[in-house]
């Protein structure tokens, strides 16, 4: 048993180690502009991924129509990353689907589902994971804004290392031991410090907050924050601080404290949870949306997952489009899309937040996905 824990150990930090030199070697973020033609994927993904998804493409090409007949940009339908068919050939992404998503240059990713332990799939890796470490998607952007109560955050979740870097490799020592990892990179923590700092000095933000629990986990927290410190330093106009996870959770409940966070940088898996509990002051993770940012490729995405008692129970029609088409919003800034980014980003407000003429509420009592996507296009065209 100690020579098969050894190898599985080694195999893990040779994995890391050959990750570190790729990064070493990596070429600046790609120039849409300079591009030929914009290849944009559609992958509704499974549960009610691809009722939201759909509706969130009709709403982009609504928006793009002179872009797409011009031939600057391409939309095209990726099929092929449900659970079934993933449990099908034991890969997080199937291979066939993993070359169709590297021919695209961004990408509107629905929901996807996770096995986890009892569940009737195999143990394969999380499709998300996989595709952020696929395509290098090494930060994960998270804005939340709620007007009325001085919300305007932007979280920068580090996306390829932490707690979730190699979360399918765990090891069962014995029957009574079981243990995983969590890896920190000085180039994947430089990184993401760098374009959380970069966002804010860009936005003209006044403050970034690193968050981790480097008084506890020292050697992989305390590197992060570390790094975070030495690029603060580099931008001495932009106060910077920083804060333990545990405490973090509840500053954003405190309605004197939140209003001061702007900008926040955080390992992978406090990310994931911390944006989940910001996103509850905006209506809840139906109503929030991602960005997956690498130097080559970007994937837009919900936050919430595939939900599949909704399709079990026949009411994915009735799911909440509103995160993907917050996804959308993102997608249009990424590429260079600002004026429709900030028409549709309008639209939002006025049809979850303002007019409130149709209300979702994933049954039959509300409206339909695509009767909501109807009636946010129908702001645009004023």
């Amino acid at each position: 048993m100690t020579e098969q824990v050894r190898a599985a150990f080694e195999k893990i930090i040779e994995l890391q180690l050959a990750r570190v030199e790729k990064m070493k070697a990596e070429d600046d973020f790609i120039d849409y502009a300079k591009l030929p033609k914009l290849i944009i994927g559609v992958c509704g993904g499974d549960g009610i991924g691809p009722a939201i998804t759909e509706q969130a493409a009709r709403v982009l090409k609504f928006l793009l129509k002179d872009e797409i007949a011009s031939g600057k940009i391409e939309f095209r339908d990726i099929n092929g990353l449900t659970i079934e068919n993933r449990a099908a050939v034991g890969k997080a992404i199937p291979d066939d689907v993993l070359a169709e998503l590297k021919e695209c240059h961004v990408i509107l990713k629905g929901p996807t589902t996770t096995p986890r332990k009892g569940d009737p799939w195999p143990n394969i890796e999380s499709a998300n994971v996989a595709m952020r470490k696929e395509l290098d998607l090494f930060a994960n952007m998270r804005p939340v804004k709620v007007p009325e109560e001085g919300i305007d955050w932007m979280f920068f979740r580090e996306n390829t290392e932490g707690g979730y870097a190699v979360g399918s490799m765990g090891i069962n020592v014995t029957e009574d031991l079981a243990i995983d990892f969590t890896i920190a990179t000085t180039q994947g923590s430089d990184r993401i410090a760098r374009l959380a700092f970069d966002y804010a000095e860009r936005m003209g933000r006044t403050r970034v907050t690193a968050v981790t629990k480097a008084n506890v986990i020292k050697t992989t927290d305390g590197k992060f924050l570390d790094i975070c410190k030495a690029v603060a330093a580099e931008h001495p106009d932009i106060a910077f601080d920083d804060w333990y996870i545990d405490i973090m959770t509840a500053k954003l409940v405190d309605q004197k404290r939140r209003r001061d966070f702007q900008v926040m940088v955080l390992p992978n898996l406090y990310g994931d949870i911390l944006t989940d509990e910001a996103a509850e002051f905006q209506g809840g993770v139906g109503t929030a949306g991602s960005a997956n940012v690498g130097k080559r490729y970007a994937m837009f995405e919900a936050i919430h997952g595939s939900a599949p008692r909704m399709v079990q129970e026949g009411r994915d029609k009735y799911a909440d489009p509103c995160s993907m088409l917050r996804a959308a919003v993102m997608l249009l800034e990424h590429i260079g899309e600002t004026e429709k980014a900030a028409r549709l980003e309008n639209a939002l407000n006025v049809c979850m937040f303002e007019e409130k003429k149709l209300v979702i509420t994933g049954r039959d009592t509300g409206a339909t996905c695509a009767e909501f996507a109807d009636y946010v296009m129908s702001k645009l065209e004023k």
